[in-house]
């Protein structure tokens, strides 16, 4: 067995051994590894699976898995010393073998060969459904361009991934840099204890006592935007929020420049590959037909959800102003002033209901969910682990592993900001071998303080739930072909689809009850606040939709732009806002610098994803609610038609197969409280 961690694919990574020093030199085999099994495909100039697609995948899954551990350690320990550096130096080595790959036309040949082999036509459909996909990645990848075209995308893809990165990195030092140490807790008027006890502890950890350090990560700042009396407080965390990797900031950490050459360099790659932009060439993987459909979509949503928003901005304005002294409602009051609101509307507060949601019953509680649903149950497993906050579990059917994750819920420095899911390792049946899926499960959280339990808000909760929901979809696979077992292969606006069917069931009151204790009393969450929470569900959701909406067309309407080069993003902004936002920020707020979803993640001309895929998620819900709430029979069948099939279908006929129909819109606006059905 070889010395370096990194090249050991027995079981779980060796997470304690791992060791910046260890990445280039497994890397350099790997890499060697793969190019060599590209060099015996094409000589052997095979047409059957097993000796075109079998080999090549055994060469690029174990690559794939070490840099997914680098990139993985790179996002939740990313100052660790040396590792960032790195991890940028091998970005343009990792690309280049993949576009060498991707454009390799002897390779695309031998895929064509096996398409083409009467014997073919008789392969289960998971295997034709691999073909079909690489059929597609080799021409998405510049296989039929001339090959000075060639070597251009190849220089584009490498230097698109090195902007991605240091775009997240900028994001990450912005946030972590910025540190305010209060002397004077009257000055912190308003903000629960809970929140003191952690601006306090994290001051003393400075080598700061007697004093408390608020900070732009989000456990950090939202506590001051919702509840801090000192309004001009309020102010200053927003504008430093607002101004983050901007040209307000460190020229080092601005992300202006990375944004155009981005943009640039995005549209120039879809013109080598036919497309008119790159919102084309986005959604030549994805369920939407064009950017135009998707623009439809969102101003279709738009139309009906701006009459909720205006009325719910109407209505804070008016509560701001008599019961606040608020005559101008500021970006720095809405959080605030809406708490204030929804305490008076419904008399409670979000802190009052965090009270009742500690860790270890909330873990609890998510876990007996999917055990009602799917008769499957989950166990904690001790492992090495990244850090002393990352935990391992394993998930069983009736006795069988069926799969694994590392969960990591709180934020820290170095962390990536966000939650997310990433796969360690995908499902995958080799010479009668299972290789039993593993994910990433990754939040940013609140941690706890001293001996007490974290205690999570109930939109934590949610975030827990829905990145619970991708790791099911991950874990849950039956698929054994690697290239579309689990999240493999699934269309990205379909990927949200089991994420954002989970949070349903954190407005159940049976499922709340059996996950919730009071941090005093240990008593479970009372039907008359859970009453109050449910009426209050659909609070500001005119806003909220519309705030979503904004972010979507933006994204879509900035990658299909005409002037990549000459594009003012931030007037694009502005226009977009114009059409469908009810609350404008000021005009120091540099919102897309810190956008990494579509500038640092791959939902570049994809972020409308989140809006598609949750028109799938609440009618898949419903179905549910038509069952009378988590019923196990629905969920037997959600999983065999969705979780199960993995990528090995198209994601419109796995929800047509559970749903019995094409989806329609009305159970997401119902869910939303804005159709005449919602009451």
């Amino acid at each position: 067995m070889s010395s370096n961690p990194l090249l050991d694919f027995t079981d779980l990574p060796q997470f304690a051994a791992i060791k910046p020093e260890h990445i280039t030199p497994a890397l350099d085999q790997l890499l060697a590894r793969g190019r060599a099994a590209i060099d015996q495909v094409i000589a052997a100039a095979g047409d059957d699976w097993d000796s075109v697609v079998e080999p090549l995948t055994d060469a690029t899954e174990q690559l794939s898995r070490a840099w997914g551990i680098v990139g993985h350690l790179n996002g939740v320990m990313g100052n660790t010393e040396g590792l960032r550096d790195v991890f940028n130096s091998e970005i343009p080595r990792i690309s280049a073998f993949f576009t060498e790959l991707g454009q390799n036309l002897a390779l695309y040949d031998r895929f064509k060969a096996v398409a083409a082999n009467p014997a073919f036509a008789t392969a289960s459909a998971a295997r034709q459904k691999i073909i079909a996909n690489d059929l597609r990645d080799f021409r998405l990848s510049g296989a039929e361009l001339p090959d000075a075209d060639k070597q251009r995308f190849a220089a584009l893809s490498s230097r698109l991934a090195e902007l991605s990165n240091q775009f997240s990195q900028n994001v990450m030092d912005a946030t972590d840099s910025f540190a305010l140490y209060i002397d004077d807790v009257a000055q912190l008027a308003g903000i629960p204890e809970d929140s003191l006890a952690m601006y306090a502890a994290m001051a003393e950890a400075d080598g700061q006592p007697g004093k408390y350090k608020l900070g732009l990560q989000f456990p950090l700042l939202f506590p001051v935007l919702q509840y801090a009396d000192d309004r001009a407080l309020r102010e200053r965390l927003y504008e430093a929020n607002a101004k983050r990797a901007s040209e307000f900031g460190p020229a080092e950490q601005d992300n202006s420049a990375l944004i155009r050459e981005k943009l640039q360099l995005a549209a120039e790659e879809a013109q080598l590959l036919g497309f008119a932009n790159y919102g084309e060439l986005s959604l030549d993987s994805k369920m939407a037909e064009s950017p135009q459909q998707v623009i439809d979509f969102l101003r279709d949503l738009a139309r009906r959800a701006k009459p909720y928003a205006e009325q719910d901005r109407a209505e804070l304005e008016a509560f701001a102003r008599t019961e606040l002294g608020l005559e101008q409602l500021a970006a720095w009051d809405i959080s605030y002033a809406a708490e204030k609101l929804r305490v008076a509307r419904y008399a409670f507060s979000e802190h009052e209901v965090k009270q009742y949601f500690p860790e270890h019953k909330v873990l609890a509680g998510l876990f007996s969910v999917v055990a009602t649903l799917y008769g499957i149950t989950v166990a904690k497993r001790e492992v090495d682990t990244w850090h002393p906050d990352a935990h391992f579990y394993e998930i069983f059917k009736d006795g069988a592993l069926l799969g694994g994750f590392y969960l990591d819920l709180y934020a820290r420095d170095g962390k990536r900001p966000g939650a997310w899911m990433d796969d360690v390792r995908g499902r995958r049946v080799k010479n009668g071998v299972l290789q039993t899926p593993v994910a990433y499960l990754i939040c940013n959280f609140t941690r706890p303080i001293g001996d007490k339990p974290a205690y999570f808000s109930h939109d934590e909760v949610t975030t827990l739930f829905h990145e619970f929901g991708h790791g099911l979809h991950h874990l849950l696979t039956r698929v054994d072909e690697l290239g579309v077992s689990g999240i493999s292969g699934v269309e990205w606006d379909a990927v949200e689809l089991p994420s954002q069917f989970m949070e349903n069931f954190c407005w159940e009151w049976d499922v709340l009850q059996g996950m919730t204790a009071h941090a005093d009393s240990g008593e479970p969450l009372p039907r008359a606040l859970f009453d109050k929470m449910l009426a209050a569900k659909n609070f500001q959701s005119g806003m909220q939709t519309v705030r979503q909406l904004e972010f979507s067309l933006f994204d879509m309407l900035l990658y299909t732009a005409p002037d990549a080069a000459g594009v003012d993003w931030l007037a694009l902004l502005e226009q977009v806002r114009d059409e469908v936002a009810v609350n404008r920020p000021p005009a120091y707020n540099r919102f897309p610098n810190s956008f990494s979803h579509i500038f640092g993640g791959g939902y570049a001309a994809g972020y409308y994803s989140y809006k598609w895929a949750e028109v799938l998620s609440a009618d898949a819900y419903a179905a549910f609610e038509e069952a009378g709430g988590a019923n196990p029979e629905v969920g037997r069948r959600f999983w065999d038609e969705v979780l199960a099939v993995g990528g090995s279908r198209p994601a419109l006929a796995s929800f047509r197969a559970f749903r019995g129909r094409d989806p329609q819109i009305d159970a997401l606006l119902r869910h939303s409280g804005m159709s005449t059905a919602s009451a």
